[in-house]
């Protein structure tokens, strides 16, 4: 029985890139005799183990023949027989298909240490286009390392793009497009992750709603760059750069799924484009089942985010109202979350993207005026329905001589 590091940490171990997870491949080994060293059986479709004290996955070294639709549609043989090349070709990419044994010596059957320094994403066989998640990982992959260089092999695209075209994407799952896209959202270079996807045709497929922008002109007063989903892409690297929360660059993503519905004779100009948001945002968000949070936050964001653009205008009752919307009192860093979507939006402008945004702190220090008003606050005598309608004008109040204090 021989074990192997393979995939992933041979991969980022080589290119010095941070990696936690580790998983193995045992070749000329039995499940018995994993079993029998106290290895827990976890996998269902094939045997896969975790090590009785490290928990790392070890999985027996197996080969893989398409029998169906999807990235499930696969029969696997495993058997003492299956060799460590059998099982590294099965691989997506060349810089996951190498293994490292005990000793640190690597086994690279497939050139993935050539393709590292070459800094190309490169597909090992033309079984590549047998699993149709692997154009969301490529993507993924893609903007993983675009900070290092990287590229996807032409020819690898090409791959993508067939897959696409073959319409074995909608065989994916929804839990499975949202995971691989939340880990991409993740990534320091989000925006590589869709433009790779359009790139092969595969963002019309999975995000029609976000496809939908590319093309979709807007004013260039306002936006230099013009195109709707560029604007969108260059206001999430923005959220990328700021290294916000998932929440926030989700909600970034969607903020402008309006302006794909706005009527052809009213463009460049995008009237009402908040609230013709909200029904491709909801049917997105819906359909790839993503958390409730992520889609209350993108939601208020596609509605309200041009009122944080012109927050400083704003009267006091009007940003009282805003803040109301956002559920300041009971949830201030859903306030916070907002304020930072919308500067990213405000940034993701070309030549804009170092301009000052002094209305999130504005929003912010307007948060914290009204939570600090309390019933407490009030004078003893009021009492029951009076207290909430006094805490109100109380807080509109202070926004007021707030505003008056900022010359607004």
């Amino acid at each position: 029985m021989q074990v192997y590091l393979v995939g992933g940490a041979v991969r980022d171990q080589l290119l010095g890139y941070p990696y936690h997870e580790k998983d193995y491949v045992v070749v000329g080994a039995t499940p018995e005799q994993l079993l029998a060293q106290g290895y827990q059986p976890v996998g269902k479709d094939f045997p896969v183990f975790l090590h009785p004290t490290s928990k790392d996955e070890y999985a027996l070294a197996r080969t893989e023949r398409k029998s169906g639709v999807g990235y499930h549609g696969f029969d696997f043989y495993t058997d003492s027989s299956v060799s460590l090349e059998d099982d590294l070709i099965r691989r997506d990419l060349t810089v996951n298909a190498m293994a490292m044994d005990e000793a640190g010596h690597i086994y690279d059957p497939y050139g993935g240490q050539h393709d590292l320094q070459l800094k190309v994403l490169r597909h090992v066989s033309d079984a590549f286009t047998e699993d149709p998640l692997r154009v969301l990982r490529v993507a993924r992959f893609a903007a993983r390392y675009a900070s290092y260089g990287f590229t996807i092999a032409a020819e690898t695209l090409q791959l993508m793009r067939d897959i696409a075209q073959s319409g074995e994407l909608a065989a994916l799952t929804p839990e499975r497009v949202w995971k691989e896209t939340a880990r991409a959202l993740m990534e320091d270079q989000a925006d590589i992750y869709f433009q790779t996807l359009k790139d092969c045709d595969a963002l019309k497929a999975l995000f029609p709603e976000i496809d939908a922008l590319f093309g979709v002109p807007q004013r260039p007063e306002y936006h230099p760059e013009v195109d709707s989903g560029v604007h969108t892409l260059m206001a999430l690297k923005q959220a990328c750069q700021a290294n916000y929360e998932l929440d926030v660059r989700f909600a970034v993503l969607l903020h402008d799924l309006g302006k794909a519905l706005t009527p052809a004779d009213e463009l460049p100009r995008h009237i009402m484009h908040e609230e013709r948001g909200l029904a491709p945002v909801t049917r997105l968000c819906e359909r790839l089942k993503v958390p409730t949070q992520l889609k209350n936050l993108a939601l208020v964001v596609c509605k309200e985010h041009l009122k944080c653009h012109q927050v400083q205008s704003l009267k006091p009752g009007t940003l009282w109202r805003l803040l109301q919307r956002l559920d300041v009192l009971r949830r201030p860093e859903k306030v916070i979350a907002f304020a930072q979507a919308c500067e990213c939006d405000a940034k993701g402008r070309l030549g804009l993207e170092q301009r000052p945004y002094p209305q999130a702190q504005y929003l912010l220090n307007a948060m914290e005026i009204v939570r600090n008003i309390r019933a407490q606050d009030l004078p003893a005598h009021i009492q029951g329905a009076e207290i909430g309608e006094m805490l109100i004008q109380y807080r509109i109040d202070a926004l007021t001589e707030f505003k008056q204090q900022h010359g607004e």
